[in-house]
């Protein structure tokens, strides 16, 4: 006879205020709630064991009632400019990728909200793969911590950047879930909102829900500037045509003095021309945007190519004559499996 073992919830799946109604329904001080999640996000414990200011009976409570999960990387990559790429094997044996990237003062930690993703961009790795699951609020939180624990010198990292594997508007109610962790400074991981960003391909029906429930940045990607380039690059522009997403971006309730960021990936012959770069222009003049420039990282079977240098500069210059603010972001960590879903997929 086979013995079913229940499964216990992952306490990392529960916010302040649902650990709080949890501890008060059996009778123990709701400050208690607090001082866990000091543990979990603040201390970065490993087990119920190390929190040691909570008595060890409630420490039992906990262990009977909650698992613990932890964030130890089963693969790293680490490439000579300083980016370090992160292979998390989830519980049910399924991988996702996390990104360190080195800036001048401070590190930026690219994560991912899903296992694999639906969008289908003709550009991205990561959809070769399709849509597996989303990543519950725990699997998103622990990629975090990782890299956390992982950093030894003196940068701190301080920007978190939701632009990983999948959509993250299409795992709405978890990524907002992360986010509150992310962004709690009493009890949550203590990042401002004004350095965390989540990276769309358009899903525009969640754009009030997300100005709504956070005041983090939002980025979208775009990469093209008529609707024909893009429904070939992009399939989500068929539901959600350019002038749709335009309006929904003119729409979109910023923060004073925010801006939204489009990226716009370059790619040799589809979208690098001078004429791409005047339609830009033209195309966004209702936002208030600022663009950041990605030539084309190439990886193996990829159809497309990167762009000549000269060509990134003359479209940067067209961008900068017609007063936008254009950075042109270089991708680091191309002597390692730096395209989204690469080293995933060299795993699997």
């Amino acid at each position: 006879m086979k013995i079913l073992t229940e499964i216990k919830p992952d306490i990392k799946e529960l916010n302040k205020d649902e650990l709080t109604r949890w501890f008060k329904e059996r009778g123990v001080q709701p400050y208690r709630s607090i001082q866990i999640m000091r543990w979990l996000y603040v201390k970065l414990v490993d087990s119920f064991n190390e929190m040691t200011d909570i008595s060890i009976e409630n420490r039992q409570i906990l262990s009977e009632n909650f698992s613990f999960s932890t964030t130890h990387p089963k693969q790293i990559e680490s490439s000579a400019d300083g980016s370090k790429k992160y292979l998390f094997e989830l519980k049910d044996g399924n991988a996702i990728e996390t990104v360190l990237i080195p800036e001048k003062n401070h590190y930026t930690l690219c994560i991912s909200t899903q296992v694999g993703c639906a969008m289908g961009c003709r550009f991205c790795m990561t959809a070769k793969s399709g849509l597996i699951r989303n990543l519950t609020q725990a699997e998103i939180i622990n990629q975090v911590i990782g890299a956390l624990k992982d950093i030894t010198d003196e940068k701190r990292l301080t920007n978190i950047v939701l632009m990983g594997m999948g959509e993250p508007l299409a795992n709405y109610e978890n990524v907002i879930r992360a986010i509150n962790l992310l962004t709690d400074t009493d009890s949550g991981l203590h990042f401002s909102t004004r350095r965390v960003t989540l990276s769309t391909s358009g899903l525009i029906p969640r754009f009030s829900d997300l100005s709504r429930d956070t005041r983090i940045n939002l980025a979208v990607s775009l990469n093209a500037t008529d609707n024909k380039t893009r429904d070939k690059l992009m399939p989500i522009n068929k539901k959600f045509p350019l002038e749709k997403l335009i309006d929904a971006c003119a729409d979109y309730k910023l923060a004073p003095r925010n801006k939204i960021t489009f990226e716009y990936i370059l790619i040799r012959g589809v979208n690098d021309s001078i004429e791409d770069a005047n339609r830009l222009a033209k195309l966004l003049r209702p936002v208030k945007a600022k663009i950041n420039l990605i030539p084309f990282n190439e990886h193996p079977g990829s159809e497309f190519k990167r762009p000549d240098e000269s060509a990134v500069l003359k479209f940067q210059a067209v961008l900068h004559q017609k007063n936008y603010t254009a950075i042109i972001r270089h991708s680091k960590g191309r002597d390692i499996s730096a395209a989204c879903g690469q080293l995933s997929a060299k795993q699997n």
